[in-house]
């Protein structure tokens, strides 16, 4: 069983749209949790993610790893949507390997080759699948999920993510 990570700040309608993404995946059984992982949201963040059904932790992604139930954490940029056939590749995955991993960009949301090398790289954007226990161990020294997620070596998976745009394309609040 799988517990889902998102950490956001202030960005309730991304928030929305990545959980709409993980419905499948808690209809199949997959999907046991998705605890939103705040980091000071003055927006409706809690609101959306109590509407959802989904566990809330202040204090960030660390607080949200001590919460989790699953073995295996999936961690998502808010915004991020998994596409059709994820759930088959996070179960034949986590069934047989030890290593983090990454969704494979879906084809809509590359960005052109100048517009990747000018803007920063985002660990998280391809989304981590990481277990408990490692996840756990990188959190004590990493400040959010983005830090967890950076210079992990990864095994790439043959499922796709939309990924969020930006942080700073997305509308303020």
């Amino acid at each position: 069983m799988l517990s889902v990570l998102i950490e956001t700040r202030n960005d309730e309608e991304g928030l929305a749209r990545t959980l709409a993404s993980l419905i499948g995946g808690a209809v199949e059984g997959v999907v046991r949790e998705v605890i939103v992982c705040d980091t000071g949201s003055t927006d409706q963040t809690h609101r959306v993610a109590e509407h959802a059904g989904c566990q809330y932790a202040t204090g960030g992604v660390a607080a949200g790893i001590r919460q989790a139930k699953g073995d295996w954490l999936l961690l998502l940029e808010p915004g991020a949507r998994l596409m059709e056939g994820w759930i088959d590749e996070v179960v034949a995955h986590t069934a047989k390997q030890t290593m983090a991993a990454r969704f494979s960009q879906a084809r809509g949301s590359r960005m052109p080759f100048l517009a990747r090398v000018f803007s920063g790289n985002r660990a998280l954007a391809d989304g981590l699948l990481i277990s408990k226990r490692q996840a756990a161990a990188s959190a004590k020294s990493a400040g959010s999920a983005e830090a967890i997620a950076r210079g992990l070596a990864t095994k790439r998976l043959d499922a796709e993510i939309w990924m969020a745009p930006a942080r700073q394309e997305r509308s303020p609040k």
